[in-house]
């Protein structure tokens, strides 16, 4: 019986890699990537030269059973997604669960996930919070925004760019444009930044800004 190994990757920096992530993406009988070529990309500033196998959000349940099938044969498989820890809004929960159900070794490796370092930087209570990473973008999202505003722990959204100004609207109206928040972007890059405000003070500040990269946002939880 093989092993599946999840190893996180960088967010930005190249540094941020492990050790043991690399001498395990060494040593391992082939590696799934979300995305191959970003992945190459990445193993060529390492060194690494070993087979890639595409796995992604739309391939992943046509071909989670013969990849269970590889690693029943003894094959050892590393999973890897385009930035940060396989199944954190990431391909991940489906291969794992297949594997415990075939009782195959799953085992995760410690190491870059977006959403600590946007947290402990809010500024905001980080001893409880609730990871919400990425709003349904239609059906159950307003539900969802009315049923967090009661919420008392820290709360953790990803969102790309492009829908960053509805996200802080759709957040401020429901929870209240005075309620403390703070974005996140570009995190371990030259251009990181973080802007701590309420969320009206946010959803002003961006209104007329184009931003890039990838998005945290922090939003504190209802007070007493």
């Amino acid at each position: 019986m093989g092993k599946l190994i999840l190893i996180p990757t960088p967010i930005g920096n190249l540094g941020d890699i492990t050790l043991r992530a690399i001498e395990t993406l060494k040593g391992v009988d082939a590696i799934l990537a979300e995305d191959t070529r970003k992945t190459g990309i990445l193993l060529k500033h390492l060194n690494i030269s070993n087979k890639l196998i595409s796995h992604h959000q739309h391939n992943e349940h046509s071909r989670v059973d013969s990849i269970a099938a590889r690693l029943k044969a003894g094959e050892t498989l590393a999973l890897v997604t385009d930035a940060g820890t396989p199944g954190i809004s990431d391909p991940g929960y489906l291969l794992v669960r297949t594997c415990l159900k075939n009782h195959i070794e799953v085992e995760t490796l410690p190491g870059a996930v977006a959403f600590i370092p946007a947290l402990v930087n809010s500024g905001l209570p980080s001893d409880r919070f609730c990871f919400e990473g990425f709003l349904p973008q239609k059906k159950g999202r307003k539900k969802r925004i009315e049923e967090l505003r009661l919420e008392r722990r820290t709360m953790i959204f990803y969102e790309s760019p492009f829908r960053l100004i509805k996200l802080l609207g759709e957040l401020s109206e429901v929870m209240g444009p005075e309620r403390p928040a703070s974005v996140s972007r570009e995190l371990t890059k030259i251009y990181e930044e973080t802007l701590r405000e309420s969320l009206g003070g946010l959803l002003q500040h961006f209104q007329d800004i184009q931003v890039r990269g990838e998005i945290v946002v922090i939003v504190g939880g209802k007070e007493d």
